[in-house]
């Protein structure tokens, strides 16, 4: 779909910052996904924790886990990168 939309300078403002905001926020939480995978790499090298993960990925909405190797990976459910 093609158009075009007026808006005033101040909103165009608005808009561009809360688009940095979210641009910012997206990349904390994927640092913080990649922290929290290392931990859990770390604590599968301790204990057994398979039975665990299992049950948390039954039941989160958002993420998934699972161990390539020895690796965890914390995958999103909704983003398709």
């Amino acid at each position: 779909m093609k158009g075009t939309v007026t808006i005033s300078l101040s909103d165009y403002s608005k808009l561009a910052e809360k688009d940095k905001e979210t641009k910012n926020k997206e990349e904390y939480l994927h640092k913080t996904a990649k922290e929290l995978s290392i931990f859990l790499s770390f604590l599968a090298t301790k204990a057994d924790i398979e039975k665990y993960i299992h049950q948390f990925n039954l039941q989160s909405q958002t993420c998934k886990i699972k161990f390539e190797n020895s690796k965890a990976v914390i995958e999103f459910r909704d983003v398709k990168n």
